[in-house]
């Protein structure tokens, strides 16, 4: 008898680092947005809401973007992702190799997978996995699919994991990153905390019923090292740690070896080609591809998204996907595609910006060195099941004999 399992997603409830330059308005006409269980929490503390992906939600608030960026590197943030759970890095591939979408997906000690799409595809990641679920059900697979609506909370930042200690029972120093546990905080019982988060930092994502999101972000703001931050300093924040934005960095005519995330395929999954696009990605991986992304540095004017990449004899070979002024750097960081022969750290390259051609280098990323909180030996909790390691994650998901 086949063993059940379980897949809980969190679908459209993760919305990746907005760029700030994308971010619109609210205006009356937009009344049909999305909003999290913290919506009039974040108007109560001057949340400054846009619209994005059909959610309204803060792209910053009382404190500039800049403050909020710095006091996540030097202290801890609170960011409302609860478009978003968490586990570890997945892609999901279609038959030509590029990426539909990068999930996150956790293994829990429950039975369950939870599997976190980004906000803009979760209806054809939705549709994926109900047709993935009839199909293995017609093999006479016991498999499920349950959508979830938990907000989520990411408290991110080198002394999120004192701040959150002094409302938990359990040992977070035993909590390694990309590992959950069901835990009480605050006094919220069925809270799902993992040790990860979309900027680089140390941190947890909460997730949390809707009904105690404003309790659990109002006690962990009376905290004096905890600020509110918005989807403006997520975006650079996520930036200098060398991570990517899907729709701008990868989409469906990138492939995970292109995108730099050849470590998101594990070794069986190379052995057995038993996933969408393994004729054109496994080719790749040997060296046959054609173009990878790369970070940048340069001084000046700040690269941005479709900026043109130039060899130094001036002609085109690639294009900005993301940029900012690096605040922690105090330098413009941007990635983008160029040939291989170009992606080598160190290559100086020009950049055009303003219809003015800027020096830039290649530079290895991430940027800003990560912090995230590891364990040389790890100790894990029995509470506590490990999602797998990156070099185990892929597209689609085994457990106990069914793929999905």
């Amino acid at each position: 008898m086949q063993r059940a399992v379980s897949v809980v997603a969190h679908l459209g409830f993760r919305l990746q680092a907005l760029p700030p330059a994308l971010c619109r308005p609210l205006s009356c006409a937009q009344d049909v947005l999305r909003r999290t269980p913290l919506y009039d929490f974040h108007l109560a503390h001057g949340g400054k809401m846009v619209a994005f992906a059909g959610w309204s939600l803060p792209v910053q608030y009382r404190d500039s973007h800049t403050d909020s960026h710095l006091h996540t590197r030097q202290h801890c943030s609170l960011f409302d992702v609860s478009h978003m759970l968490q586990g570890t890095l997945s892609l999901f591939t279609n038959e030509a190799g590029g990426i539909l979408d990068d999930l996150i997906v956790t293994n829990t000690s429950e039975g369950h997978l939870y599997v976190v799409s980004n906000a803009g595809c979760w209806e054809k990641d939705l549709a994926l996995m109900q047709d993935k679920v009839r199909e293995l059900q017609n093999q006479g697979r016991d498999v499920g699919l349950e959508v979830l609506d938990n907000a989520l909370l990411a408290l991110q930042g080198p002394t999120a994991a004192q701040v959150l200690q002094a409302s938990v029972a359990d040992d977070l120093k035993k909590l390694p990153f990309m590992t959950s546990a069901v835990m009480e905080v605050f006094g919220v019982s069925g809270c799902r905390v993992t040790r990860c988060g979309y900027t680089g930092e140390d941190g947890v994502e909460i997730s949390v019923p809707a009904a105690g999101a404003v309790h659990l972000a109002t006690a962990l703001l009376k905290n004096p090292e905890v600020k509110l931050a918005g989807l403006a300093a997520r975006d650079s924040l996520r930036l200098e740690a060398g991570l990517c934005l899907y729709g701008n960095d990868i989409d469906e005519h990138t492939t995970p070896v292109e995108g730099s995330l050849s470590w998101t395929l594990g070794k069986r999954r190379r052995a057995a080609m038993d996933f969408p696009g393994a004729k054109v990605i496994l080719p790749q991986l040997k060296g046959k591809v054609q173009r990878r992304r790369v970070g940048l540095m340069c001084e000046g004017a700040p690269m941005r998204a479709h900026s043109p990449i130039l060899n130094m004899e001036g002609t085109k070979i690639g294009t900005v996907t993301s940029g900012c002024p690096s605040p922690s750097l105090k330098k413009n960081v941007a990635m983008g595609y160029v040939p291989c022969e170009y992606s080598r750290p160190g290559t100086m390259l020009l950049v055009e910006v303003r219809r003015k051609q800027q020096m830039a280098v290649v530079s290895k990323m991430p940027f800003v060195p990560t912090n995230y909180y590891t364990l040389k030996v790890p100790e894990m909790p029995t509470q506590c099941l490990p999602s797998w390691p990156p070099r185990q994650a892929w597209n689609r998901f085994s457990l106990k004999g069914a793929s999905l």
